[in-house]
């Protein structure tokens, strides 16, 4: 199952005073930090080898705690480059974390290395490039920690296919390729045809992160499913702006006309502390959802999970005795 990563160590902050101005670009500035100014500033924390490895440990011990077998944390270097902190640094950390944590506790993990959408592709280039030893190449020369690559942070008047030579060069590199579309962001429908029909000739998007809004456009959901993208929702993220009402027979909708989605959690720490177990209630709850469909959204994260084979068939047969 793919789990978002988040990089500032968990904590249990009152749900009542946990609040963002969510788009200071859209909604304008009322004194309140942005979800990415909170994000970022938690991350100066962060300066050694050992502060990475710490943070990732921390995190797969929780994905223990809550039954976790695999996931997929997303991450970055340039926030931390241009901090000063060299990217061996990050990668390091990280990829210790990685294989201590299988070790440890049970936990295994491929991650999801991101371009920064805020930044020149230039520089996300520079940053991928430093990286690309770290990643899990086909002729096996890489140290296989990370195995796709994504987007991250403010995608306002950034579209998917700004980055479409860092795709292309991670798919030449034999790596996975996802991308966030978040939900109601300015243009977010466009952003999702663009991640559709448009990246790498649309060839190019194996999964969307949120991507809610393909409810939009008449066309998007044909797209999604005749390419068999899937996409990685995260309900308390949206909740958080939308009234039960209106969002959740939103994703209700999405699973009755057959689309693939899964449930993930998204940077809990800053979302009261909410992961996955949290947001698999809510749509268990909210969407009247009965076991059997729970499973089923469990069997369409291993499906649209890149691990490895031999793994995806244990957490499948696992699911169908489940389903039995």
């Amino acid at each position: 199952m793919r789990l978002d990563f988040n990089a500032c160590p968990r904590s249990h902050l009152d749900r009542d005073r946990v609040t963002y101005n969510h788009r200071k670009e859209v909604n304008g500035d009322d004194g309140r930090p942005t979800f990415l100014e909170a994000y970022f500033a938690g991350c100066q924390v962060l300066v050694t080898e050992d502060d990475f490895y710490e943070l990732a440990m921390e995190y797969l011990a929780h994905c223990a705690e809550m039954n976790v077998r695999y996931c997929e944390p997303f991450f970055d270097t340039q926030a931390h480059t241009q901090r000063g902190i060299p990217a061996p640094t990050v990668l390091n950390g990280f990829l210790r974390a990685q294989q201590e944590g299988t070790k440890k506790y049970g936990v295994k993990s491929k991650w999801v290395f991101c371009f920064l959408r805020d930044r020149p592709l230039s520089e996300g280039l520079d940053a991928y490039e430093a990286a690309r030893p770290w990643a899990d190449l086909p002729d096996g020369s890489g140290l296989a920690l990370f195995h796709a690559v994504g987007l991250a942070a403010n995608e306002f008047e950034r579209p998917p296919m700004l980055f479409e030579e860092a795709f292309r060069r991670a798919k030449k590199d034999g790596l996975h390729v996802t991308m966030h579309c978040d939900v109601d962001q300015k243009d977010a429908a466009d952003h999702v045809h663009e991640a559709i029909f448009q990246v790498c000739d649309g060839r190019g998007t194996e999964r969307i992160d949120h991507g809610l809004n393909v409810l939009d456009r008449p066309e998007l959901i044909p797209g999604l499913k005749e390419r068999d993208i899937g996409l990685t929702l995260c309900p308390h993220a949206y909740h958080r702006r939308q009234a039960t009402e209106v969002l959740f027979p939103k994703i209700k909708t999405l699973i009755d006309k057959g689309v693939k989605l899964c449930i993930n959690s998204d940077d809990p720490t800053y979302m009261h502390d909410v992961w996955i177990d949290g947001n698999m209630q809510k749509v268990y709850t909210y969407c009247d959802l009965e076991k059997k469909d729970i499973v089923q959204l469990a069997r369409n994260a291993v499906d649209m999970c890149w691990a490895d084979e031999d793994i995806k068939s244990e957490l499948m047969n696992e699911l169908n005795e489940l389903r039995s």
